[in-house]
């Protein structure tokens, strides 16, 4: 009987996931630039993540006793993300942190990166509804009745001209997201879709001056949450290699690591230096979750230094030992800084194409 009732247990979720310690690793190995312009590494540039996990019933109590962090479901999939989608959201998020991360490295060493927006990505689906049998998370919407859209504004005006009950006629590329965060072309295709109406579970858009003609209710439904898709060209090829690493939080990682390996390997000035952050084209970090149990990471791989975002410098210090110091930063530019006032070899700002 208690064999039973245990197998039941763990098969029993709670609407809470358990957040814990995950892994703070290297980022060079991980990272791949032209032979001709990579350079030796002097030290370490850790990216750290956390695990993260729906609560059964039968591992609540394991949980609590390795002291996990206990999230309510809605704090990790926000009011519309199904369980099922989680895990194909983070691995885009990773994919798009990469992209960024490239694209702010290159533009900090000089070289002139471009951008387009080429039309949006699907980051959710909302169960039940008329885009459910037909959309998922990673694909591309190019086109709203034969009408090319570049940007998640352009796609909500497209829709917002229907009203419930019409059809649509999407053009699509199956595109798919895989473990590895890279996203994997897939054929093109027109789906007609018929609009329902604003369900009373759905919060209704907000109407905003910067899209107008957006935010009726009494407007089409067709159940997703959209993102502009921004394309980049970089003028040096660069791969980064993850596997089953998620979530958009490795972005400021990713960046430095890039601007060690094609600048001269000494960024770090030998120390082993762990960051967290999400990074933006600009450079601009943002926040990012689970920043104590990061700390807890970077400490058991031998970091001496921690880059936060800032307001998320109390919680990491409220968990650091004296033996970590940590910088809490706004941008890319201020982590250089930060990296040369540490004894670090920082590269010289330079203005695209000098």
């Amino acid at each position: 009987m208690l064999v039973v009732a245990g197998a039941v247990a763990d098969h029993v979720s709670l609407n809470e996931y358990a957040v814990t310690p995950g892994l703070a690793q290297p980022v060079a190995p991980l990272i791949t630039v032209p032979a001709a312009r990579a350079h030796r590494i002097d030290g370490h540039v850790l990216l750290t993540d956390v695990y993260l996990a729906r609560v059964t019933a039968l591992g609540y109590l394991f949980d609590a006793i390795r002291g996990a962090q206990f999230l309510p479901a809605v704090t990790v999939l926000g009011p519309q993300t199904p369980p099922a989608q989680l895990t194909a959201q983070s691995f885009l998020e990773m994919a798009q942190s990469q992209a960024s991360a490239k694209a702010a490295a290159l533009t900090r060493l000089g070289e002139h990166v471009a951008a387009r927006d080429a039309g949006v990505v699907v980051f959710t689906v909302v169960p039940g509804s008329p885009a459910a049998p037909l959309l998922h998370v990673g694909q591309l919407v190019t086109a709203v009745d034969g009408g090319a859209v570049t940007g998640a504004c352009g796609f909500s005006q497209a829709l917002a001209r229907h009203d419930a009950g019409s059809t649509v006629r999407l053009t699509v590329e199956r595109t798919t997201v895989s473990r590895r965060a890279v996203l994997v072309p897939g054929r093109t295709v027109v789906e007609p879709v018929r609009l329902g109406r604003w369900p009373r579970s759905v919060p209704r858009p907000p109407a905003t001056p910067a899209c107008p003609g957006t935010g009726n209710p009494e407007r089409g439904f067709l159940g997703v949450e959209a993102q502009t898709q921004v394309d980049y060209t970089y003028p040096v090829p660069i791969s980064i290699r993850t596997t089953s690493i998620g979530g958009p939080s490795a972005g400021l990682a990713w960046t430095l690591g890039i601007i060690d390996a094609l600048s001269n390997g000494r960024l770090t000035g030998g120390r082993t230096v762990a960051a967290t952050g999400t990074i933006d084209a600009g450079g601009a970090v943002g926040p990012v979750g689970g920043v104590r149990e990061k700390t807890i990471a970077v400490e058991r791989a031998g970091a001496t230094v921690f880059f936060v975002p800032a307001g998320q410098r109390g919680t990491a210090e409220a968990t650091a030992t004296p033996g970590l110091r940590v910088y809490a930063v706004r941008s890319l530019t201020q982590v250089l800084t930060d990296l040369r006032r540490l004894g670090g070899s920082v590269p010289n700002l330079r203005s695209p194409g000098s």
